[in-house]
C-alpha cells in the first residue's frame, strides 16, 4: 500500500469519493484543478508515481495538511516550499492554516502538536454513541438522554482539541458535535430552561455553519423554531423557517427535510392563532409526505417526521382554535400510528389525547385514557410530560364525578411514587 493510498483510506475516502472531495476542495480554494479516478490510481502506484501538477499539489496539501513529499512523491526542491512557507510567519499563521483547512496536524506544520491519531473506526464508535442518544430519548425521555449527551459532548470536544486527524475526520467530528448540540437543544426544550435550550441550538447552528453543512443547519433551525415558539419569539421563529426553506432549496434537500420545515411552520402559525396559515403549512406537509413515501435517503434527525406528526400538528391546530372535538380523531390516529421504540412520544401523545378529551367534555373517556397512560409511562422521565399530567389533574379535580375523583387520586399516587 502506497503512502497516498494509506492517507486516503485513513481519511475515510474511496477512490470515487476522494475525486469528488478533491473537486469540492479545489472549488473552495478557487484553484483550477481536478483529478480523475485513473490519475489517482497512478498516484497511488507503489513505485515512482507521476508528480501532481502545482495546482493539484496545492489542493492535496490543503486536504491532508501534509507536504507533497510526505505523501510518497519525489518532489523537486523548488516544489517543496508550499507548506513550509505557510509556517514561516510564526505560530499564529501555522495554527490558522490548520484551522482553515481542518487538516492533519502534522509535525511539518505544527511541530508542537501531539496527541492520539483519530481514524474512521474511532468516528464510528462516537457515531454509535450519538445514535444511541436517539434511542434513549425515544424510550426513556429527555432527562436520562441529557446526562449521556453531556458525557459525549466532553468526549467530542476533547477529541477535537487534543487529537490528530485528517480533514474528513475533523469535519465528521464537528458534524457530530453540531448534531449533538441540536439534541441537547431538544432536551432543553423538553425540560428547560429555555435559555439553555436556545444556547445549545445556537451552538449547533454555529458548528454546522463552520463546516458548511446546510442540512445540519436546517436541523439546528428546526429545533430553534420550537424553542422560539416556547419563548414567544415569533419573529425569530419565522426567520428560522424562512432560512431553513432557503437552505433546503439551495442543496436540493429531499421531501423529508421539507416536511420537517413545513411542520415547524405550522407550529408557529398554530401558536400565534393564525389558523389559515397553519392549514396552508399542513397542506404543504401532506404534499411533502406523499413524496417522502417514495424517497430513499433521509437524514437521521428528520426520520421522525411522517403522517403521525402531521396528525398531531393538525390536532394541535384544532385544539388551540377551541375545537377539541375536531382534534380528537387526529390525536387517536397519531397515538395508533406510533410504532415501537417511541415510548416517550406515545406517552406525550396520549397525555394530549386525555387532555383534549377532557376539554371536549368526555370526562370518563379522558380519565380512562389517563389511567392507561399512568400504567405504561413509568420508565419515561420528561418534564413536559410531568407538567401536562399535573395540569390534567388540576382540571379534573374540579369535576365532581367518580371517574374524575379516581383519576385525580391515581395521578397523585403516581406522582408521589416518582414514577413519571
Amino acid at each position: 500500500m502506497s503512502r497516498l493510498d494509506w492517507l486516503r483510506k485513513q481519511a475515510g475516502y474511496t477512490q470515487e469519493t476522494f475525486t469528488a472531495a478533491f473537486a469540492r476542495e479545489a472549488a473552495r480554494l478557487r484553484i483550477d484543478a481536478s483529478v480523475s479516478a485513473r490519475q489517482l490510481r497512478r498516484w497511488e502506484g507503489k513505485s515512482s508515481p507521476p508528480l501532481p501538477h502545482p495546482s493539484q499539489q496545492a489542493v492535496l496539501e490543503a486536504m491532508f495538511g501534509l507536504p507533497l513529499a510526505e505523501m510518497g512523491f519525489d518532489v523537486p526542491v523548488h516544489r517543496r516550499a508550499t507548506v513550509q512557507q505557510i509556517g514561516d510567519d510564526g505560530d499564529v499563521k501555522r495554527r490558522a492554516f490548520v484551522a482553515s483547512t481542518g487538516s492533519v496536524a502534522a509535525a511539518a506544520i505544527l511541530p508542537d502538536q501531539h496527541g492520539p491519531r483519530i481514524g474512521t473506526s474511532d468516528v464510528a464508535v462516537l457515531r454509535a454513541r450519538l445514535a444511541d442518544l436517539y434511542a434513549v430519548d425515544h424510550c426513556s425521555g429527555g432527562i436520562p438522554a441529557k446526562a449521556r449527551a453531556k458525557q459525549l459532548e466532553r468526549r467530542l470536544t476533547r477529541t477535537l482539541k487534543d487529537s490528530v486527524y485528517t480533514a474528513k475526520i475533523g469535519r465528521d467530528l464537528q458534524a457530530m458535535l453540531s448534531e449533538l448540540h441540536s439534541n441537547q437543544a431538544w432536551y432543553g426544550y423538553d425540560g428547560g430552561p429555555v435559555k439553555e435550550a436556545r444556547a445549545a441550538s445556537m451552538e449547533a447552528l454555529t458548528a454546522a455553519q463552520l463546516i458548511g453543512d446546510e442540512l445540519l443547519q436546517i436541523s439546528a433551525l428546526e429545533t430553534l423554531v420550537l424553542i422560539d415558539v416556547k419563548a414567544d419569539r415569533g419573529w425569530e421563529a419565522s426567520s428560522a423557517v424562512e432560512t431553513a426553506y432557503g437552505l433546503a432549496s439551495r442543496v436540493g434537500a429531499g421531501p423529508a427535510v421539507h416536511l420537517v420545515i413545513a411542520l415547524r411552520e405550522a407550529n408557529i402559525s398554530t401558536h400565534f392563532g393564525d389558523t389559515a396559515a397553519a392549514r396552508r403549512a399542513l397542506s404543504r406537509a401532506l404534499s411533502y409526505q406523499s413524496r417522502n413515501e417514495a424517497s430513499g435517503d433521509v437524514p437521521h434527525w428528520a426520520r421522525f417526521a411522517g403522517p403521525v406528526e402531521i396528525d398531531y400538528a393538525t390536532a394541535d391546530m384544532y385544539a388551540r382554535a377551541g375545537k377539541p372535538q375536531r382534534a380528537v380523531p387526529f390525536l387517536r390516529a397519531a397515538v395508533e400510528g406510533l410504532g415501537g421504540g417511541y415510548a416517550r412520544n406515545t406517552a406525550w401523545y396520549r397525555s394530549k389525547l386525555a387532555s383534549t378529551l377532557l376539554d371536549a367534555g368526555e370526562v370518563e373517556e379522558a380519565c380512562a385514557e389517563m389511567a392507561g397512560l399512568l400504567k405504561s409511562c413509568g420508565a419515561i422521565a420528561s418534564h413536559r410530560l410531568t407538567s401536562r399530567i399535573h395540569a390534567f389533574r388540576k382540571t379534573v379535580s374540579t369535576i365532581d364525578t367518580a371517574p374524575a375523583r379516581d383519576a385525580s387520586d391515581r395521578i397523585q399516587e403516581t406522582m408521589r411514587g416518582g414514577r413519571t
